[in-house]
This record gives structure tokens, sequence and C-alpha cells, in this order.
């Protein structure tokens, strides 16, 4: 990178040649009782302009997803009309080719300039739109995330006012942000045994949804097994019962996309025999009805067996509507249930909801620019905070430069949580102005302004290789986006030649959260006066709304004012969140606030803890009980302190109540409906362990439960939860007469069926005894092992228990179906690849399988499986010391620390699930065995002791900003994510 020492004429140091920019007055923030709200429908019309010699020029990027792949032609069982032609490329294409060749990429980008030309011709010169597509470069010099594949950009010539409204034609106008929403669907449902196929009105059905919601969609074959039987967490290996799901992958624009897969979550349901009915509730209403994290309409589903459907929460932010596809009403609910009855409970008690709410509305002003990209953006987090809080966000459509936006809530608290959740997203975006100003004798001087076809040339460039919003109008440059993505504007628009020679003025605008203006600026300035002394910028504070401010930062050179960005933004403030249970804060703060008092001085971090008093209340929010109450708060620059403040105050935590982590567990999302039945049971499971058990919401048809709590508690709570959900595994038999007559005996009763029950908790039954499909073979038996999910670690061990009972009576082994192979031998083969030694025997492939939980069985996937696989009650206590030996030897290393609850849970409350009855009672070790780590002080283990943890820690963590690749900002929310603090934290002491 050049030094700008050396290029001619610097501009003057201040600001008295700087054009000033507006700021938006201060609104009137009264709260009150408001009726729902409306959205104005439609995008704004493009009207004749009058003459105006101001040419302005916007670059901005069209965010086609053309790095979205098709289905694998082999997958393919079915697809909708000429889905197949636009998803896959055509026969004889090179398999080289990139993603954005797809004929669906290119047509969107072809439909783009078809668009742009045609206002182009209509507008008789008063507009033009040029379109380029092009791989982005790679910026080395910036820790940013890269743009993928093609990259079509825009920029758009003529009159302020239409140029807006021309970039708002063209993103309301064109299918941005494609995405691909997958449904499995279980295959006994929809396959047709005769014809060995998909039924035939089924797929009908689905050619009617995609031509009605103007989406593609196929229907493919089952995922191919996981051959390493990778897993997480608790039962969620590669199991056969979820792998020969067919699947429907939907393509469509957002919206289109929702809709199709709403439609298909409904034809499954008719397919198993429910009735299907409709409700229409005003749309700002769905959310606030549903409750915080949708608790009431959990309620509603156990009470009544329904299933409800909402709406998206957004629709219409994206105009774009598919040629011949209709739109789900926004208002429209859609409840499917066993009976007529049931659905009628389901409406009344909404009905009820909808009469006892209360909402109150809020107005907030949020730059127009800052809306366009959490639209684009950062929807999905919008979408979170909404459920967390059960409140209502009304967004202007996008690019209608309009910056307004409304909240709805039921209670004030959690309305402003959300206003201040919204606000802290925007100030994840920057916007910075760029003024050239050229001598008066440029001509002479051999400077030259660029011309229209040099600008638009310059911005598509800038554009493309940043992914920011570039204007440029009288010499200014403006930029808009991302704080990574402005930075790299900058630094491509500080290379362009003329910019070089002409002396210019920089200003960057950094929005934050009013409460960290003395964090930042420090005690009587100090902060920025010394930044503003160290790198030649003038930072200027500015106030824009009662939530957030301004921090300006003005220079007039390139390096000068990077470098005092860079300083503004260590100082800036970086935080972590977590919990810590409310009866513990006392002994932590201590007496006058004396242990905590030295712990912040020692780390130089601000601690504020939050009791369930200032969340609303003891007792208003039983989700309160777990949210996080702890926040730690630093400069960016000390950010790495973060995480050992928080090892620290969690060291004064019974180990029973530290570290609130979280695990997920892959239950068939159509026995949701049944769990979610037996709600009762899951309340006091959730009270028992100190857990909270979150399911998913219906229209995301996903598998995954999250489960969340102690770390301690939580592989407890997982066992009893996975307890519930009942699984079966089939084996046949080739059955002789002998092994027949064996079945009807009293000594198969107590030899097997018995035996199985008491030793492994499984049941045997013997479904039937069939003739084979082929002539001269044997009768084949069908026995069915029904089992729990949380023991089916021990279902190999039972099977081939089975197995040795019948042998004797003339089983062959070799001839069982379904069986598991055993898995990988426990030598040292693979740790010694180079010996080549007899002494050493070779270790069998993987073989596969039908395992109801994993595909191999090998060391890696225990290494990475269920800790029940391994502690199951069939087990013996020699297999729980090798799994604790081999934890020892694991502990110290760098990695082991935090990765999740199931690789951190506590020895001692494994081995106490062996011997609860023990008679000593240690309470940091229930077991009463002294294991080898927990000799030390007091009892606590090693992980408890270390002050300079490694890995990853669970919880809101902000990392520092010289070493961040950041998709979102990466800088630090004003507040958590989720829980939110309404009162303001000051700066340290």
């Amino acid at each position: 990178m050049q030094k700008f020492g050396n290029f001619a004429g610097q501009a003057r140091h201040g600001l008295e040649k700087m054009t000033p920019s507006g700021f938006m007055s201060r609104p009137n923030m009264d709260l009150g009782i408001a009726q729902p709200m409306k959205r104005p429908i439609g995008p704004t019309p493009v009207s004749p302009l009058a003459p105006s010699d101001a040419v302005v020029h916007l670059s901005f990027n069209v965010p086609f997803s053309s790095s979205l792949p098709g289905p694998d032609p082999a997958e393919i069982l079915h697809a909708t009309p000429d889905a197949l032609q636009r998803w896959t490329f055509p026969e004889r294409t090179d398999t080289s080719s990139p993603t954005y060749k797809l004929p669906v990429h290119l047509n969107n980008i072809e439909s783009l300039r078809r668009l742009c030309k045609s206002v182009s011709d209509t507008s008789a010169g008063r507009v033009e739109a040029v379109v380029t597509s092009s791989e982005p470069k790679t910026i080395p010099a910036l820790q940013r995330r890269p743009l993928k594949g093609l990259v079509t950009n825009v920029v758009v010539s003529g009159d302020a006012d239409t140029v807006h409204k021309m970039r708002a034609k063209i993103l309301n106008e064109t299918p941005i942000a494609l995405r691909c929403a997958i449904v499995d669907i279980d295959t006994n449902l929809v396959i047709d045994q005769s014809q060995n196929g998909v039924k035939a009105n089924v797929l009908d059905h689905l050619d009617l949804l995609a031509k009605f919601t103007g989406t593609d969609m196929f229907v493919l074959n089952p995922k191919p097994a996981d051959p390493e039987g990778i897993t997480s967490s608790y039962g969620n290996g590669s199991d056969h019962k979820f792998d020969d799901r067919l699947r429907i992958a939907i393509f469509g624009d957002p919206e289109s996309s929702e809709h199709a897969k709403t439609r298909v979550l409904i034809m499954i349901d008719q397919v198993l025999k429910r009735m299907v009915d409709v409700v229409k509730l005003e749309l700002s209403l769905h959310s606030i009805i549903c409750g915080r994290t949708r608790k009431n309409v959990r309620l509603i589903e156990a009470a009544t067996k329904a299933a409800i459907y909402f709406p998206p929460p957004f629709p219409r932010i994206y105009g774009y509507i598919p040629q011949g596809a209709h739109r789900r009403g926004e208002d429209e609910v859609y409840i499917t249930g066993e009976t007529q009855e049931s659905i009628n409970q389901a409406k009344k008690k909404l009905n009820e909801l909808v009469v006892n709410t209360k909402c109150y509305v809020k107005n907030v002003n949020v730059s127009a620019h800052k809306i366009d990209s959490i639209l684009l953006d950062r929807l999905d987090k919008v979408r979170k905070v909404m459920e967390a809080n059960g409140s209502y966000v009304l967004f202007p459509q996008l690019g209608s430069q309009r910056g307004l936006i409304r909240v709805q809530g039921t209670e004030i608290l959690h309305l402003e949580r959300t206003v201040r959740e919204i606000m802290a997203l925007a100030g994840q975006f920057y916007g910075a102005s760029w003024w050239l100003m050229l001598p008066e004798n440029a001509q002479g001087s051999g400077i030259r302004g660029p011309s229209p076809a040099d600008i638009r040339t310059m911005l598509s460039d800038i554009c493309t290789n940043s992914g920011a919003d570039v204007g440029f109008d009288k010499l200014t440059f403006s930029i808009n986006g991302s704080d990574d993505s402005v930075k790299a504007a900058m630094m491509v628009i500080q290379e362009i030649p003329f910019v070089k020679r002409a002396q210019y003025q920089i200003r960057v605008k950094i929005e934050l959260a009013n409460e960290h203006k003395e964090f930042v600026s420090g005690k009587k300035n100090g902060k920025i006066n010394k930044i503003m002394g160290q790198s030649n910028v003038q930072i200027i504070f500015d106030g824009f709304n009662e939530y957030n401010f301004y921090i300006d930062v003005c220079g007039a050179q390139y390096e000068a004012t990077k470098n005092g960005l860079d300083l503004v933004e260590q100082e800036m403030p970086a935080s972590i969140s977590f919990h810590v249970p409310d009866q513990y804060h006392k002994r932590i703060i201590g007496i006058g606030g004396q242990h905590i008092q030295r712990i912040m001085k020692k780390y130089s971090v601000f601690v504020k803890f939050s009791n369930a008093m200032d969340r609303g209340g003891v007792g208003k929010e039983d989700d309160d009980i777990k949210v996080d109450n702890v926040i730690c708060r630093t400069p960016a620059r000390n950010a790495q302190s973060l995480d050992l403040v928080k090892q620290e105050i969690m060291d004064m935590v019974e180990k029973v109540d530290a570290e609130f982590v979280s695990e997920t567990v892959v239950i068939n999302r159509l026995y949701h409906r049944e769990l979610i039945a037996r709600m009762n049971e899951i309340d006091e499971l959730e009270k028992k362990w100190n857990c909270k058990i979150d399911f998913p919401s219906t229209e995301m048809a996903s598998d995954v439960v999250t489960i969340s709590g102690p770390e301690y508690q939580v592989p407890q709570a997982v066992d009893e939860f996975l307890g519930m959900v009942p699984e079966s595994h089939e084996i046949v038999v080739p059955a002789n007469s002998d092994l027949q007559a064996f079945f009807g005996t009293e000594d198969f009763n107590v030899e097997c069926q018995q035996k199985l029950k008491s030793q492994y908790e499984v049941d045997l039954h013997l479904r039937e005894v069939s003739k084979p499909s082929q002539e001269g073979s044997e009768d084949e038996a069908r026995l069915v092992l029904a089992y729990t999910r949380n023991n089916a670690g021990g279902l190999k061990d039972a099977i081939d228990f089975l197995v040795s009972r019948l042998i004797p009576h003339g089983l062959d082994a070799t001839t069982v179906k379904g069986a598991i192979p055993r898995p990988k031998s426990d030598s040292f083969e693979d740790s010694l690849p180079f010996f080549d030694s007899k002494l050493l025997q070779h270790a069998p492939a993987p073989l596969g399988t039908e395992s109801p939980t994993r595909s191999t069985f090998g060391d890696d996937a225990s290494e990475r499986g269920s800790l029940f696989d391994k502690i199951r009650k069939p087990g013996s206590i020699s297999s729980i010391s090798s799994f604790l030996d081999r934890r020892k030897n694991q502990s110290r290393s760098p990695g082991s620390f935090f990765k999740q609850a199931s690789s951190n849970a506590s020895r001692a409350s494994l081995v106490s699930m062996e011997s609860r009855e023990s008679g000593y009672r240690n309470p940091w070790n229930d077991s009463g065995v002294n294991l080898p780590e927990e000799e030390g002080h007091n009892g606590w283990p090693t992980r408890f002791e270390s002050k300079f943890p490694f890995g990853v820690v669970p919880g809101d963590v902000t990392p520092k900003h010289d070493a961040r690749a950041s998709f979102d900002s990466g800088r630090p929310g004003t507040s958590h994510s989720l829980s939110g603090y309404p009162a303001p934290i000051g700066p340290p002491r």
C-alpha cells in the first residue's frame, strides 16, 4: 500500500470545507396503547422527473443467490414442470462449471438486464442503468467475509429521487435472496408399494402447489448414510429412521418458498387424515399472542393436539411475485387437528388470547440505508428477537427510503428490549462520506474530474469488490454497508488515481447506544482527546435518537482516518453475558462489593448483575430464570480478559448450577406433537433438572429439540427426555421347525424376553413367521426389539444376547438380517501405520449397518457419541473407568474446555449414575469416589483452578476487532442478543 505522504496537495485540517450532513430530528417517543398496525403495500411508483443539472450515480449489488446449487440429478425422483431445466445443467455440460451458470441464475441476470434497458429507453435519457456481473477480487488486507460466486452490480445515473426509486423498483421486481427449503417426509406415507414409487396423487398435488406458489419442487431420494456416524450430541447419531425419509426440496424467493413449505406440511397432515381449517388474525398480533418463545401456542397445541401454522412475519417486504403465483394471506393462520372439535377449541383459545391482549406501540427513527441492510442481511435475527420478547416489528418496504420502524408489544419492558436489540443491529452498519476538492485551476494542473462512463465503471468496481452501496454526487462518495464492507470500499477508493491527486475529506459515521457514550469517551473525554492527538483526526459525538448516537471520525488523509477509526473501534465496548443463578449474586459481589471490585480491578472489566427484580419482578416470567443475568464489559482492546472474568466468577458457583449450556437432540418432528401433548411431564422434568426444553416452531419443520441448562444437569435431563421417545428395531431370522417351537415355549419368555427387559431395557416381540419370497428357503421370523431412545446404546448388546440364545436352537448367526456388526478392533494398528508386524491384528473394515443410532460403532464415532452409550445400564463399571481414563488424558488439551455439555459433564455425576446408593456423600463428588483430578483444592477439578482457559466459551462472546473475520459486524452489540438489559450500564470504575 502506498504512503499518502508523497501525494501532492493535502486538504486543510479542519471541518470548514466539509459538507454538513443532515440528521433526523428527534421524534416524539411517547408510549401508548394502540390499535394493530397496517403495512403500506406496493412499491413507490417511478414518476416522470423535471430536468435537472444534478446527476447522481448510485451503485449497489443485487443480492441474487448465485451460489445456491440445484439438486443432484442422481437423487431426483420427481420434478415439477420446468424445474429440472432451470435448476440442473444441460447434458454434456462441463462438470466443473460454477454454480452461477445454472440456467435459473443466468435467466435472472438476463431479466435484470432487460428491466434496466427498458427503464433506460423509456425515460428519455433522464435515467440510465448499467448492469455488470463479475467475480469479486479478494482483499487480503481486510479480515472480512469474502463475497462468493458471481456478483451482479447495477449503477443507476439520474436525478437523486429517480435513482432511489429505480433502486427500489429493481430490488422489488427481481427474484432476490433465492433459497431452498427442505421438508422430510416418511417414506411409508407417500410410497405406493404396488408401483414401487411415489403415489400419483401426491405428485399431482406437488405440481399444483408449485404452480400456485410460483416455486420449483423436487422429490429427492433419502440422504446417503453418514459413513462416519458423526454426532455432536446425545441421540444425534446417524439414524436409519431419519435417513430413509424422502426429501421435498422447494426452491424460490423467501415468501414463495415459505408459502409452499407450509402447504407441503399441510399436505402431509392431510395424508395423516388430519382436518384443516383457517382462521384470520391481524398480522401484527401473531408474534404477540404466541408469547415469549411461543409459550402460549405451545399450551394451545398441548391442550388440543392441533398444529398451528402462522404466516411469515414480514410479508411483502420483498415486492417480487413470480408470474402467475399467489401469495398467502398475511392474516391467514392454518390449523390442523385430528377432529373438527379440536380445531374449534384451538380457534377459541386463540380468540381468547386476542381479546385479552393489550398492545403498546413505539415509533423509532433508523437510517433508511440501515433499514435496507437489516432487511437484506439480518432479518433472521430480527425474527429471533421478536420471538424471544413476544413483540412485533413493522418495517417499511425494501428500498422505500423511509426511516421509521414501529415496535409493538404487550409490556413496556419487552418492547424496550426489542427496540434496543434492533438499534444494536443498526449499529453493525457504518456510513461514510469522501469529499473531493479539486483546485480552481484543475484544468491547468492536469487534474480533471472523471467522465460519467468512468464514474460508472469506477463505482461498479468499488461496489463489486467491497459489498457496500456507493453513491457519487458532486465529487462526493457516499458509502453505506456493514463495517467491513465500508472499510473495504474506502481501501479501494484511495487507490483510484484521480483521488490520490486531489485533496479530500473523509467522515465515517459509527452508531452506538447512548449508554456507552461515557464508556467510549472516557473521563473528561480523555480517550477521545488522546486518539485525536495520535491520529490527526477529529471525532465528533452527534445525537441521533433516544437510543443511539453517532461517532463521526473525520480526517484529511486516508491513513490517518483509518488509524483513528481503528483506535475508536478498540475503545468500543466488548461484552460477554452469561447466566448465574440469583442465589449466588451476593456471594460473588461480597460485603460492600469487595469481591467483585477486586475482580473488576484485576482484569479492567466492568461487571453488572441483573436480578429478578430488575427483570420485572420475582416469578413474573418463568423464562427469566434462565436468561443471561451477568454482563461483563470492557474496551475491545482488552476483550481477551472477558473469558478470564467469567471463569473466576463461575468458580464461585457450585458445580450443579455452573456453566449453562445447550444440547440438541434429533426427534422426528411428527412425534413432537405427542411430546407436546405431555407438557405436564415435560414441565416436571424441567423443574427437576433446572433445564429448559425448546421445541422448534411448527412452520420450521425441524427435527431438532434444544435442551439448555447447567452443564452437569443437562445429561440427566436429556436422558430422561429421551426416555419419553419410543423406538424399535426389527431383525429377521430364518425360522426352522426347532426355532419356531422354541418361540412358543416358556424358556423363550424367561431366557430371552424377560432377561432382555431386565438387563437391556428392551422389549422383545415376535411379530410373525412368514413364508419367504424365494421358493425353497426356510420360513422367516420377524422379531421386534422395542426400547426408548435413551437405551438405544444397548441395542447392539441386546441383539448379540438374543442371537446367542437362539444359536443352540439351530440359528445361523450369519443369516440374521438387521444385526449390527461389531465395532472396529481396539488395536494400535491405526496409531502405527508404518510398522508391518504380524503381532498386530488387522482391524476389519467398517461395515454397513442398520443401527438405529449410528452407522458404525468405531472409536471415532464413540468419541463423539452419546454419553449414555458409554454408561448405559447393561454396561459394566470397567467401561465407565476406561471412559473416565480417556477423559483424564484429554482434560488438559487446549481444545477440551467448554466444547459442549456432552464432552464437559462432571466425572462425579457420571460415576454417581452407577452408585447412587453410596453411603458417603461429598458435595463435590456424590459417588463417594475420589477421582484423580478432584484431589486438588477443596475437591475442585482442574478446570475450575485454571486461570487461562483455552478454546471457545459458551455465551455471548464478542471477539477482538483485529482478530476476527466477522459475518455480521463482529463489533459488540449494545446488549445481549436475546435477554437485553433495561437499565443503562456505566463505565468501569
